[in-house]
């Protein structure tokens, strides 16, 4: 099954104690494991720009669309057999560290 894992980086005032060392052994070992499909960090937060269109208009705006305490920094898409070991491979995210957070969600398969 496959499950996207979200990352989120705290924007508490302390710095990430994980390197990118950190960063770069995590996404060999998901590719070790030959479970990982996909996976992107985004760009810094100032570039993202949001399209909302509310009765046919069309509004554009500079930034992100919410106002919160964490910022979605990437994505991980992988393929396990369960829940259990996508909440596994979470758990040893260099972002689940440091008050960031990986959310876990199921991907939808529409076959």
């Amino acid at each position: 099954m496959k499950y996207m894992l979200l990352i989120y980086a705290g924007t508490g005032v302390t710095e990430p104690e994980c390197t990118v060392e950190d960063w770069q052994a995590w996404d060999k070992a998901l590719h070790d494991a030959g479970v990982k499909v996909s996976g992107e960090s985004l760009a810094d937060l100032v570039t993202a720009t949001t399209v909302q269109v509310t009765g046919g208009d069309t509004t554009v705006t500079d930034g992100p669309f919410a106002e919160t305490r964490e910022l979605l920094g990437g994505f991980v898409v992988i393929d396990v057999p369960d829940l259990d070991v996508a909440l596994d491979w979470a758990a040893r995210s260099p972002g689940a560290r440091d008050g960031g957070a990986v959310e876990v969600r199921p991907i939808a398969d529409f076959g």
